[in-house]
């Protein structure tokens, strides 16, 4: 009963409603994994498409006060990093992780020169404008999963719709089945006409656009300016929500959730002052996502071709 209590106290209701804020950026980044992974393409640049988006959309909104203009702007430059990646492992091709790791260098130093450009050193950017909770009416006053789902900002009510969007766009549609066909088999689907190297290209700048607007959230919602490195690998436990999500939209929402409640908790026991090292309560969700990867790594589910370049003809 006093756990009961607690969760619908309003201790419990903010605990669970920082669970999803902090669960839907790393949501946004691995569901668009999804499309690049089913695809047989490896984003191991979600870092550096989230970081460029975070300050694009936070230096937008400053300057022109809107948040649309600034989502707009994160989700475009995510994309346009998603393509310069998609130059190098797509198009000529090179090694996808080699590739993934400089794109996210470049990006951590660029956003930083970018940045200290515009504030100055030791600066911080003025700041933007946030977006305020769009609560539900009714449904918000449901114990747990009101202040989880249904108190939040639009943006995640977007994000998941777009996990609904998704697994109906992988299982229903036939882009969808020629998604899931360039990652199991890219020669059979070459050989009846479809053209593997343009839809990997494609699910690489969707995957560009979700981790832009992941990026965007960290910078609108999750804050109210930019940070540099404000990333701080949360591209690289997408990676691993990826993985442990079983590379599906529901898998990957479960997989959030779960190291979304980890940094909640994190949080929550530094404001408790329970005694523990602060630098020790922040290492609570990246020694999650280490001992998670360890133990469920090595069963799950990978397409065939993940990670394989293609080039027509080839069998």
């Amino acid at each position: 009963m006093q756990v009961w209590h607690w969760i619908v106290s309003d201790a419990g209701e903010g605990f669970f409603s920082a669970t999803m804020r902090l669960a839907v950026p790393l949501l946004l980044a691995a569901l668009g994994a999804v499309y690049c992974e089913r695809s047989g393409v490896v984003n191991v640049g979600l870092e550096g498409m989230m970081l460029s988006g975070a300050l694009a959309a936070s230096l937008v909104s400053t300057s022109t006060e809107s948040t649309t203009v600034g989502l707009a702007s994160g989700v475009l430059v995510g994309m346009a990093v998603a393509a310069l990646l998609g130059l190098f492992i797509v198009v000529l091709p090179g090694d996808p992780v080699v590739a993934g790791i400089c794109l996210n260098l470049l990006a951590l130093g660029g956003t930083s020169f970018v940045f200290r450009i515009v504030v100055g050193t030791g600066g911080t950017t003025r700041a933007a404008p946030t977006i305020a909770n769009s609560p539900i009416p009714g449904l918000r006053d449901i114990p747990l999963l009101g202040p989880l789902l249904f108190n939040q900002t639009y943006l995640v009510y977007v994000a998941l719709l777009a996990v609904l969007v998704t697994a109906l766009i992988l299982r229903r549609t036939h882009w969808g089945l020629l998604v899931r066909a360039s990652g199991e088999h890219p020669a059979a689907a070459d050989s009846v006409g479809l053209n593997v190297n343009r839809t990997r290209f494609i699910c690489l700048v969707i995957s560009g656009a979700f981790a832009g607007l992941g990026g965007s959230f960290l910078s609108l919602v999750s804050s109210n300016q930019f940070v540099e490195n404000m990333a701080a690998g949360r591209g690289y436990i997408a990676l691993a929500i990826l993985i442990l999500g079983h590379r599906t939209p529901f898998g990957v929402l479960v997989a959030s959730l779960l190291f979304g409640l980890g940094d909640a908790f994190q949080l929550r026991a530094q404001l408790s002052g329970v005694g523990v090292p602060y630098d020790f309560l922040l290492m609570i969700p990246y020694v999650l996502t280490v001992v998670t990867m360890a133990v469920f790594g090595r069963r799950l589910y990978t397409p065939t071709a993940l990670g394989v370049a293609f080039r027509r003809g080839q069998p």
